[in-house]
């Protein structure tokens, strides 16, 4: 019986102690004074007043008059961004790894596109939370394994349950594609490091005909109802993107060319390690790329030591579109994304355009630039104020965040043990 109990007590843990509450909506009309506004489209106005009512900014600029009614926040010497966005991660689908019933993840098969990871979002995931205080407001929760591994969604992190958090649902097929080469298993006789995939040419004809048949199955006048292909209608329609996982340069070409022979209307390279040495083909062929982080080792021994921190401005120097996003990490590093953007700045990178690796960029990747991603009127107020620069860790200190309108907590777990600890070792040092 204890042991029944204590494994209740790990899956569960998490929703005894759960997130802070929600914040309820916007009732009164805010002005944020005096600021240094960030627009996110590379943009920068000192002295600002942003006024936002019913979650949404009604007004932005230097020579805006200040107003008599609602809240007023002095923001002198502090800067406003645009809430981050956090694409291609799987935050809210798995809390723990090593606990199984909290892993939503990765499901059984292939071929899936019709698994929507949006159902399986946990609102209440602590990893979630501790976002917020870092300024990652927004994600894109993904779907991971298999070939096609299913639907995303965007999402808001401040919310009761995944139908409050839906920002955009269904954005997105996500697939990844087969490794031309792979790692030898020496255990088995081959040779070690990388070498041919012999199965590349039969994995890449399999995706080809399930496209094929997708699409077939979207003419047909008359149709049993096959989930799995209905699913693929809208990558054909334009009313989602595809999001291509790949890295090398012969597997981002056969896959952006594939998805163009089969009519695919938008298309996005997420890794893109290789992006820079077919960068006039994926311009040609209007695919943007989520790049991977900055904190990462080079892959290959010639590669240059310091491919990952120059990447994304050599992407962006070929003219393509840049977000920023690090999938290849752990969950809870995506609350870093500020600092792999700030990274980019030692590259050569203007801090602007660093910033819109996270802001205006990738939710134009994304699709929801109508609403996110920069500070202007008639968006939606998903903003946050900062003691500092929010692309530095030393200085991003957030005092105040909104998620349309919505006055958000920042407190999380780690602020709370921080307090604890804190409140201690005050304690000691005062000899009680």
């Amino acid at each position: 019986m204890k042991k029944i109990f204590l494994i209740i007590a790990i899956v569960f843990g998490v929703s005894l102690n759960a997130q802070q509450t929600p914040a309820p909506p916007q009732s009164e009309q805010v002005a944020i004074i005096g600021a240094t506004a960030h627009i996110g489209n590379g943009e920068v106005i000192e002295n600002c007043t942003i006024i936002f009512k019913d979650g949404k900014i009604t007004a932005i600029g230097a020579d805006i008059m200040t107003p008599t009614i609602g809240t007023m926040i002095n923001a002198e010497g502090r800067h406003v961004y645009p809430g981050f966005i956090a694409p291609s991660k799987s935050l809210g689908l798995v809390e723990v790894d090593a606990v199984r019933a909290s892993d939503d993840q990765d499901e059984i098969g292939e071929m899936i596109p019709h698994i929507r990871s949006l159902i399986a979002y946990n609102a209440e995931s602590k990893v979630v939370e501790s976002m917020r205080p870092n300024g990652v407001l927004i994600g894109q929760v993904t779907p991971q394994g298999g070939t096609i591994s299913g639907t995303s969604s965007i999402v808001q992190f401040d919310a009761w349950n995944w139908e409050d958090a839906a920002v955009k649902t269904d954005d997105g097929i996500h697939m990844n594609w087969p490794n031309f080469f792979r790692r030898g298993r020496w255990w088995m006789g081959e040779e070690r490091g990388y070498i041919p995939n012999k199965e590349y040419g039969k994995e890449m004809d399999d995706i080809k005909l399930f496209f094929q048949n997708s699409l077939a199955y979207g003419k047909a006048a008359e149709k049993e109802k096959n989930l799995p292909f209905a699913a693929m209608q809208g990558l054909f329609d334009g009313s989602q993107r595809l999001y291509i996982h790949a890295n090398g340069e012969k597997e981002m070409t056969d896959a952006v060319t594939m998805a163009k022979e089969m009519s695919v209307k938008n298309v996005v390279i997420v890794g893109g390690y290789k992006a820079n040495k077919i960068a006039d083909f994926l311009k040609e062929n209007d695919v943007a790329v989520l790049v991977e982080r900055t904190h990462a080792l080079p892959s290959f021994d010639d590669d240059d030591y310091d491919i990952t921190y120059k990447l994304p401005k050599l992407l962006l120097d070929a003219g393509l579109l840049v977000g920023l996003q690090n999938e290849d990490a752990a969950n809870f590093q995506a609350r870093n994304l500020a600092f792999y953007a700030g990274q980019t700045v030692a590259q050569g990178l203007d801090k602007e355009t660093a910033l819109q690796l996270l802001t205006g960029n990738t939710a134009k990747i994304l699709g929801i630039d109508d609403m996110y991603g920069t500070l202007e009127e008639g968006k939606s107020a998903t903003l946050f104020i900062s003691e500092g620069d929010a692309l530095d860790m030393r200085t991003n200190k957030l005092t105040k965040a909104y998620i349309d309108g919505r006055d958000i907590s920042l407190e999380t777990h780690q602020t709370e043990l921080w307090k604890r600890y804190m409140g201690k070792y005050e304690r000691e040092k005062e000899g009680q």
